[in-house]
């Protein structure tokens, strides 16, 4: 079973951190897999390229990383400063460039670009933002 965040991450205790994520049943993740002579090499830019990407999204740092042939290693430097500079429209973008959001930020965008009516989405979306990050916060 699996720990609360709260017990795996402490923003007060340390900025950075190691992660880890494996593959299962012998499953290969980039290599050659000798048992089937399959080979997932084509994988690993994509794991390095995509790595990169999330960088650009979130407010973290990579330190380091490793693409193993059924796991990679990563160590991560959580920018806490670039993340409070944010504001409530930049956290709606970065957000959307990995989903297509929910209805609400969708209509903040299209209120924000003046396609959209004005029904408030603004305040409602200010809102949402602020109960996400006092979640977050209690879950530290």
């Amino acid at each position: 079973m699996g720990n609360p965040r709260k017990s795996l991450i402490s923003l007060e205790a340390t900025l950075y951190y190691h992660r880890v994520s494996r593959c299962v049943r012998r499953a290969f993740l980039c290599g050659k897999d000798e048992r089937t002579g399959r080979c997932f090499e084509h994988r690993r830019q994509w794991i390095e390229d995509r790595l990169l990407e999330l960088t650009e999204i979130f407010a973290l740092d990579i330190c380091a990383y490793a693409v193993m042939s059924n796991h990679y290693h990563v160590v991560l430097h959580i920018n806490i400063g670039e993340a409070e500079s944010w504001t409530l429209s930049e956290v709606v973008d970065r957000w959307h460039q990995l989903c297509k959001g929910s209805l609400l930020s969708q209509r903040f965008n299209l209120e924000r670009c003046g396609t959209g009516s004005a029904g408030g989405s603004s305040h409602r979306m200010a809102y949402t933002a602020d109960r996400y990050l006092l979640v977050y916060a209690d879950a530290q």
